[in-house]
């Protein structure tokens, strides 16, 4: 009898440690950052899309088949609709060079449908090299005399929408012209991963 209730209690121990040990690795996961290097501080000048002259411009760059960016394109919409008027925005869908339509996705479906919003097929990430983004929902905004004003992400982790520095730094920005914070980090899929397909919905774990 004793022997069995130490097997039962060993292997709740057990359990409960495997537990422990998955939520923190998810945790872990869920709040790390991807790789985010240096925006130029000035419009990259070689750049085909339009720096408008009368507000900011936004650039997000998105991985069309990463579920994380999903929340990214939640945030961006509710960012749009609070400074209306004060910004353009334009979404980068990183796609590999010959493939047809491969970025036409729901996110792209979602990115068409947020006023003031232009999605843009960015062929070979031509475009995302320019502004210096690699990882899926970073946002690089300029001024409108081409002068970098912030770089980062706008949700609080991998594929969480809701109450972010990132956003609210956008925000404060245009509104005021001053922020507490001029970078986030980004959380999302490289862009440059193109092995992914559509339809998977997984975490963005490469």
């Amino acid at each position: 009898m004793k022997k069995t209730v130490v097997i039962i209690i060993l292997g709740c121990a057990l359990w409960v440690t495997a537990v422990a040990f998955g939520v923190s690795r998810m945790l872990d996961y869920e709040t790390s950052p991807g790789d985010q290097p240096s925006a130029p501080d000035y419009w990259p000048a070689e750049s085909r899309i339009d720096l408008s002259q009368d507000r900011a411009t936004l650039i997000m760059a998105a991985h069309p088949h990463c579920p994380c960016t999903r929340a990214s394109m939640g945030e961006l919409a509710k960012l749009m609709a609070s400074v209306r008027g004060r910004l353009t925005a334009y979404v980068l869908f990183v796609k590999p060079a010959g493939m047809i339509e491969w970025e036409k996705t729901d996110l792209w479906r979602a990115a068409e449908a947020i006023p003031g919003v232009t999605a843009l097929s960015d062929e070979g990430g031509i475009e995302a090299s320019r502004f210096g983004a690699e990882t899926s929902g970073q946002i690089i905004l300029y001024d409108a005399g081409g002068r970098l004003l912030f770089q980062g992400g706008i949700t609080a982790g991998r594929g969480r929408e809701g109450d972010n520095k990132g956003a609210d730094a956008i925000y404060s920005l245009l509104t005021t012209g001053e922020a507490d914070q001029i970078n986030s980090p980004a959380f999302g899929c490289p862009v440059f991963d193109h092995s992914r397909q559509e339809g998977e919905d997984r975490l963005c774990n490469r």
